[in-house]
């Protein structure tokens, strides 16, 4: 899934990568675009199997920094426990180079700050809505603003190619350099013949 939101200092562009083998490849897409990761673990069952190959992909890749949301903490009674999953998702990262006694960690429960959310209390007045609003103060924080290149020419590597009822096809992808602007011309390089649009 693709979602955009916005904090007080950014705008997102958030791409779900679940843990489930078959999405694999959509992790691989998805990671290669990344300026950074939220790596969600379940603070009851601790990392999975698909938690070592997110981290590995991620780092193959080249997802600079990454924020850990320790998930499910309202089904964890003992603090100690919680803990020790932290713990082992720091060695865990510590493993593929990323630093992982430096890596922000914060818990939460995502379910139930879903399920909290009123238009009365968006205000982050729940414990668990407010861990949310905690994880992005971090993401915000701990990941670093992407370096864009922006005084070369305009180039975008495209993704994918989507036909959108009342707007015809329109190309999503990466902008690797440069800047552009409504009514701008661009050429569209490929297999084919160059053209301009």
């Amino acid at each position: 899934a693709h979602v955009e939101y916005e904090t007080d200092l950014r705008h997102y562009a958030h791409v779900d990568c679940p843990g489930h083998a078959d999405y694999v490849k959509n992790m691989i897409t998805g990671a290669a675009q990344m300026d950074g990761a939220i790596l969600v673990v379940s603070g009851a069952d601790g990392p999975m199997p698909q938690t070592k190959e997110h981290i590995l992909l991620a780092k193959q890749v080249g997802v600079p920094a990454i924020v850990v949301f320790l998930n499910k903490a309202d089904q964890v009674d003992d603090e100690e426990l919680l803990e020790l999953v932290e713990l082992e998702i720091q060695e865990t990262l510590t493993t593929y180079e990323y630093p992982g006694d430096e890596i922000p960690i914060i818990t939460g429960s995502a379910l139930l700050a879903l399920e909290s959310l009123t238009q009365e209390n968006i205000d982050s007045s729940n414990k668990w809505i407010q861990k949310i609003y905690d994880l992005m103060d971090i993401v915000d924080e701990y990941i670093p603003l992407p370096k864009r290149d922006t005084e070369k020419p305009f180039l975008m590597a495209i993704e994918n190619v989507v036909s959108i009822t009342g707007r015809g096809t329109v190309a999503t992808g990466r902008v690797e350099r440069g800047m552009i602007e409504v009514g701008q011309t661009v050429e569209l390089v490929g297999l084919k013949t160059t053209r301009e649009t």
